[in-house]
């Protein structure tokens, strides 16, 4: 499993390339991992933890059957995955992600007053998305 974060903000990457948030859009019939996450957590803030929303957004994305996911998402989890982090919607889309003290995310507009008090807030733990390239 990945880091579960509680109390924490994650700010977008020092080399996002949108000065505001950006919905993550379809390339084609299939959705991105980008577009999976960002409906999942858009349509339900504060309902998935980080670990929630990467396996789901691998089982949405391969189309693996819901009948399989308890089993799926052992497996899945067996191995080291990446956490919100690593997501595109931090490092290409301009969204933050709040993880609140029981360690659901909600998304943060870039632009927004809210994403700029919880960049500013001092009792949260801050953290960067992963650069896109190499310093």
């Amino acid at each position: 499993m990945g880091p579960t974060y509680y109390n924490t903000f994650i700010e977008v990457a020092e080399d996002c390339p949108v000065s505001q948030a950006e919905i993550p859009q379809a390339k084609g019939e299939k959705k991105t991992k980008a577009v999976i996450e960002y409906e999942l957590i858009a349509k339900n803030p504060y309902k998935y933890s980080g670990d929630d929303i990467a396996f789901l957004a691998h089982a949405l994305h391969r189309e693996i059957p819901k009948e399989h996911w308890a089993e799926e998402r052992i497996k899945f989890f067996s191995q080291g995955q990446p956490c919100l982090r690593a997501s595109a919607l931090g490092k290409r889309y301009g969204w933050g992600t709040y993880h609140n003290e029981d360690g659901k995310v909600a998304l943060i507009p870039l632009e927004s007053k809210e994403y700029n008090k919880f960049a500013n807030a001092a009792g949260l733990k801050h953290l960067k998305a992963m650069r896109s390239k190499k310093a």
